[in-house]
């Protein structure tokens, strides 16, 4: 759960620190082609032979996501069974090649192959670490668009992230709680998994009766036959591959609209259900009061998996549906909705860039808490100015955290969110309110860059802006002016 500051706030890192460890073919077309969309490889480079690289080039996962082409559209046909952990998966991917292919990646941990086609056609394919490497029966042209075929099965294991958290398909006395943040996707489907390459996904997802499987955006259809049940759910807006989820488990399950239309679809694990209600009430007056500010909610369904995970420590923002290990208060809901807007709708581009998504949703807790009778935004800035230049706090640069292990620490949310504080003080709410906005506005359902941010800042305000951002978003220790 994510756990309180200590000392002066209710603020709270999506994962634990100090205490605790904070932590369709038309459907297809148009993720791939929407004009505006920064998605696709940052490996463009092709290899002589005509092979995708291994990577995208992120500076702190090289090896996640994959060169020479981009992804559509997911359909994913998954069949689990809580009492032998057993993952069934067969999985169908729409995607266009951004160069001559002879042969490409997805990534995929663990988990068995069993046959791998592409454009219809058995493919042969091997196993490199986290790369299922795929040679096509023939090449691949430069613009071309296929479709891979995977069948796979194992018992899935959760992946180790640089800090010690467990990412991917976590299993749960009852299920599952599948989370993917930053590396997980990749143990219970085959992806090219890194925000760069965004894709629509649909979801069929069979349990035995009694069992509810959720994952992203509407749920479409659910029947339950021969004792087993079969979910299907659409997220038709385009997702990057972390932000997936299939949680699995004995849920109560709650639907309703809210007043400004938006479908919401709660599932709680019993254990949890008294605790959390208080703060899932809330859904639609956070979902209300943040589309006031950043602007218009950017998908089609809402809602919150509250499962029991004791283990797990942390709650992220799998999109539509933030998913929560035990009850989380308001501030919490209001943080993970927040990145439906900052981090999911408009994603990094570099993991590097992660205090656009993490400073932004701790800086709507500081809003809220402003506007809901607490303390002012400045007050919260000014209670964490007075930690000493020894606190973590002051590690390193928000902008810059430097390894994948210090991507959820203390300096890229907390520094982050008072990084806005500052900009909000130099240009005044009018512009700052206009920054968010249009920020939200004009990368939507794309992704985007720290520079891009701070050249936006600086159109809309008018202002010369260098030297806040220097200070605030790439120098180490405490600056020396509040």
């Amino acid at each position: 759960m994510l756990a309180a500051h200590a000392e002066v706030s209710a603020a709270r890192p999506r994962r634990k620190s100090a205490r605790t460890r904070i932590l369709g073919t038309a459907v297809a077309l148009l993720a791939v082609t929407s004009a505006g969309l920064t998605t696709g490889s940052s490996a463009e480079a092709a290899a002589p032979d005509g092979r995708g690289a291994a990577g995208q080039g992120d500076p702190y996962f090289p090896l996640s996501g994959n060169g020479g082409y981009t992804t559509g559209h997911y359909d994913l046909g998954l069949a689990y069974d809580p009492a032998t952990q057993r993952l069934d998966g067969t999985e169908t991917i729409t995607a266009r090649a951004t160069q001559q292919l002879t042969r490409f990646d997805l990534d995929l941990s663990g988990l068995t192959v069993r046959s791998v086609r592409v454009n219809g056609r058995t493919a042969r394919w091997t196993r490199e670490g986290q790369e299922l490497v795929i040679t096509p029966g023939k090449p691949l042209r430069k613009g071309q668009s296929f479709r891979v075929d995977v069948s796979y099965g194992g018992i899935p294991q959760d992946v180790t992230d640089p800090d010690g958290s467990p990412d991917g398909w976590i299993q749960t006395d009852d299920g599952a709680f599948v989370a993917g943040e930053p590396q997980g996707a990749m143990s219970w489907f085959a992806a090219d998994n890194h925000p760069l390459d965004k894709a629509s996904y649909s979801f069929t997802i069979t349990v035995p009766a009694g069992y509810t499987a959720v994952a992203n955006g509407v749920l479409t259809s659910q029947r339950t036959k021969g004792g087993k049940t079969t979910f299907r759910w659409c997220q038709a807006q385009p997702m990057a591959a972390y932000l997936a989820t299939a949680t699995i488990g004995k849920f109560d399950v709650q639907r309703y609209t809210t007043a400004s239309g938006i479908p919401v679809y709660n599932a709680v694990d019993p254990r949890e259900a008294a605790d959390a209600a208080p703060a899932l009430a809330r859904i639609p007056a956070i979902l209300d009061w943040e589309s006031g500010i950043f602007g218009s909610y950017p998908f089609s369904a809402a809602g919150a998996i509250v499962d029991h995970a004791p283990d797990v420590g942390y709650a992220l923002e799998t999109q539509t549906r933030p998913l929560y290990d035990s009850a989380p208060d308001v501030d919490t809901v209001v943080h993970e909705i927040a990145h439906q807007w900052f981090g999911d709708s408009v994603s990094l581009t570099s993991w590097q860039d992660i205090w656009l998504n993490e400073g932004f949703a701790t800086y709507a807790e500081w809003l809220w808490e402003e506007q809901h009778g607490g303390r002012s935004a400045q007050a919260t800035f000014d209670a964490y100015y007075a930690r000493p230049a020894a606190s973590s706090l002051w590690a390193f640069p928000t902008a810059d955290p430097g390894e994948g292990a210090n991507i959820f620490d203390s300096p890229v949310y907390t520094r982050g969110a008072m990084t806005l504080q500052k900009l909000r003080t130099a240009v005044g709410d009018t512009d700052f309110l206009t920054i968010l906005k249009t920020w939200a506005r004009g990368h939507r359902y794309g992704n985007g860059t720290t520079a891009q941010f701070t050249a936006l800042s600086e159109k809309v305000s008018g202002k010369n802006l260098d030297g806040l951002f220097h200070t605030w978003l790439y120098t180490a220790g405490k600056p020396a002016q509040p």
